[in-house]
């Protein structure tokens, strides 16, 4: 089974809360990045699921999978399945070490 590097592109999001204004986080130029183990290589269109070590899942579909000669692994781009993400998969997935994000030029 092979080693790739998930590339999310999660929505933007804004956070309402009751004591404190309202705060909108724009995710356009960030992606997320994470190594997991696929039974095989994704094409553009499957759905892909990943998760965060508290347990969160992501589902996303793949819309590419480029081989990098520079990192030697397939890097699979792929986005976020739902037109909003909710805070609580937002929080754990900024939480989790496991991923790391990557601000766009």
């Amino acid at each position: 089974m092979p080693d790739v590097e998930v590339n999310l592109k999660i929505p933007s999001l804004t956070i309402r809360a009751a004591d404190a204004a309202v705060k909108r986080i724009d995710n356009q130029s960030v992606r997320f990045k994470k190594r997991i183990v696929v039974p095989a290589i994704p094409k553009p269109g499957d759905p892909l699921q990943v998760t965060a070590r508290s347990g969160v899942t992501f589902d996303c579909t793949v819309t590419r999978a480029d081989w990098s000669e520079s990192a030697e692994i397939f890097v699979v781009t792929s986005t976020y399945a739902r037109r909003s993400i909710s805070v609580s998969a937002y929080d754990a997935l900024i939480a989790d070490p496991d991923w790391s994000t990557v601000q766009l030029p």
